[in-house]
């Protein structure tokens, strides 16, 4: 009970409520101990998320440059509460980074293909050799591997069909246990939204 009671004071400081010097759980009404427990059981279990977490988790994938002032207040938090929930919410792995979302058709590289890729062998070793190599062919934008008709499906970003039947025949089929593969181009990004 003693824990509970330095827990709901801590609370209490960083709601900015006023309480005694010397605590004494009877001055709080019941309603502040209610949301205290609430607020308490919250800030303490890590594999659940709240509605102000979830709430930042929204707003921050829209707009991941707001200043946690401008955050905050969206939020309907204080800036210090605020910024706590964002660092652990960062640090319990919700937020893996932000990044700038940039525009392929001004970087000339709105060529969409995906391709369907067979493997010639499925071990471990041969999944393991062909995932490396993935990582370091730029113009692989997204791999998947595909539980189906075949292995892995990728996403291709290049300039034009020229480009991608060069990056197709030089890079792709030859990556390490290739057997075939298969191409679909995208005429239109109907809905491409990062997760």
């Amino acid at each position: 009970m003693l824990r509970q009671k330095v827990s709901w004071l801590t609370i209490a400081k960083n709601q900015r409520l006023c309480f005694p010097k010397k605590p004494d759980i009877q001055v709080f009404d019941l309603k502040f101990l209610a949301k205290a427990s609430v607020m308490l059981e919250n800030l303490t279990d890590h594999g659940k998320l709240d509605r102000f977490d979830a709430k930042i988790l929204d707003i921050l994938s829209h707009d991941g440059r707001l200043t946690i002032t401008e955050l905050a207040k969206a939020v309907g938090l204080s800036k210090s509460p605020c910024q706590v929930r964002m660092r652990r919410l960062q640090a319990d792995g919700y937020i893996l980074g932000f990044r700038a979302v940039l525009n392929p058709i001004k970087l000339d590289r709105d060529h969409i293909a995906f391709v369907e890729v067979r493997l010639t062998d499925t071990t471990e070793p041969a999944l393991q050799a062909f995932n490396r190599a993935v990582m370091d062919v730029p113009q692989i934008e997204q791999c998947h591997m595909i539980a189906g008709s075949f292995d892995y499906l990728l996403k291709i970003r290049t300039q034009n069909i020229r480009a991608y039947r060069h990056v197709l025949g030089a890079t792709i089929s030859n990556l390490p246990f290739v057997g075939s593969s298969s191409t679909h181009v995208s005429m239109e990004a109907v809905k491409d939204n990062a997760f």
